[in-house]
């Protein structure tokens, strides 16, 4: 790894989950890869079954916060 990408990684790692979350998504979506709709379709279908079933009751739900709180302690 270059000293510039490793000074880049350095910062990265001192973003908030979130901001790091963000930055990941960023990253990828800068890839261009033939099974990228597919995939994308996929996300998105099960995005929307796991809607309906916390509409029906079941799935809980838990805060962004909880759930990065919990990232952050596994640390």
């Amino acid at each position: 790894m270059s000293a510039n990408t490793e000074q880049v990684l350095k910062q990265a790692l001192r973003l908030s989950p979130i901001e790091r979350a963000e930055l990941v998504e960023q990253l990828l979506s800068s890839f261009e890869f033939p099974a990228r709709e597919t995939l994308d379709s996929l996300w998105a279908q099960e995005a929307e079954e796991r809607i309906d079933a916390f509409e029906r009751g079941e799935l809980k739900a838990k805060s962004a916060q909880q759930v990065f709180q919990n990232l952050d302690q596994q640390k």
